[in-house]
Formats: C-alpha cells, sequence, structure tokens
C-alpha cells in the first residue's frame, strides 16, 4: 500500500509544475529608440485571456502611436527593419476592423503624454508564452515595436502607421 502512494507522487509533482509553469509564463522587452537609447520596459505575462502585456515608456514624441508584436526577435536600430512584419501565423489582414483580418501581433494604439510618457496595458489575445504555432518564442523570436503614427485599425499590412521609432526583442 505505501508503495502504491509512492508510485502516484512523481506524476502528481509533474502535473503541478506544468500547471504552475503555464500559469506563470513571462516575459520581457527591453525597449529602445532609433539611436539604441533605452526608453522603457515592457513585462509580459501568460494569462487565460491572452498575453498580458504592461509598459512603461519616455522619450517619445507625444501623441497616439501604432503598437504591435513583430514576427522576429531582432531590433537593428536605426529603423528596426530587422523586426519583419507583424506576428501573424494564421496569414491574416492587418486590422482589428479588418473583416479579413487581424494579425495576431495586432495590438490597441498607445497615448505619449506632453511629456514624452505613457503607460500601457493590454492584452493580446492571439498569442501565448506557451508553445503552439502562436508562441511568441518561435524559431526566431518576435519583438514589441513602437510606430511614429497611430494605427488606423484597417489598412494592409501596418494600419498606416508609419516608421518603428522604437523596438524589443521579446525574452523569456
Amino acid at each position: 500500500m505505501k508503495m502504491r502512494f509512492l508510485a502516484v507522487i512523481p506524476p502528481l509533482f509533474l502535473a503541478s509544475t506544468i500547471c504552475v509553469h503555464a500559469a506563470t509564463a513571462t516575459a520581457h522587452a527591453n525597449i529602445v529608440d532609433s539611436t539604441g537609447k533605452s526608453i522603457g520596459k515592457a513585462t509580459l505575462k501568460q494569462t487565460s485571456a491572452g498575453v498580458e502585456i504592461k509598459a512603461s515608456f519616455s522619450n517619445l514624441p507625444p501623441g497616439t502611436h501604432g503598437m504591435h508584436i513583430h514576427a522576429v526577435g531582432k531590433c537593428d536600430p536605426p529603423d528596426f527593419k530587422t523586426a519583419g512584419g507583424h506576428f501573424n501565423p494564421d496569414m491574416k489582414k492587418h486590422g482589428m476592423n479588418n473583416p479579413d483580418g487581424m494579425h495576431a501581433g495586432d495590438l490597441p494604439n498607445i497615448e505619449v503624454g506632453a511629456d514624452g510618457k505613457a503607460k500601457v496595458k493590454v492584452v493580446a489575445a492571439h498569442v501565448t508564452l506557451t508553445d503552439g504555432d502562436h508562441s511568441l518564442f518561435h524559431d526566431g523570436g518576435t519583438s514589441l515595436v513602437i510606430h511614429a503614427k497611430a494605427d488606423d485599425y484597417m489598412t494592409d499590412p501596418s494600419g498606416n502607421s508609419g516608421n518603428r521609432i522604437a523596438c524589443g526583442v521579446i525574452e523569456k
């Protein structure tokens, strides 16, 4: 009887470890501007609704800016083109308002104050920090990119959001 009880413990321990790992999957991105200067940090946390992204930025131009998850985990200044296009594993069109959209990496616009600062809290419902096609840790990685202008939530491929002005590689 005692041996039977002990035989159950390892599988239960493994199952509880997997559940805890999935529930607490986290990541971060150190955001830099076109000169390579740090302008903020984003933290990402897996939730039941998707990936929660919390971020604080400074030294950005005031106004509304598009922010997206891009398909490559590389942020070479000054133009950040190495980040690739928007993360789009389902090969959809761009934009939350596009009937043929949206990219998994499409996010709401951010508002930057007159002081150049912004605090952000959004949920990316179509991505995950765990395994699968929508994982932000796919081969090649992903990045978080801020654009010069507001995203119109419709126009393919990037919502007319303009140049990339800041970028951070999403890392565990």
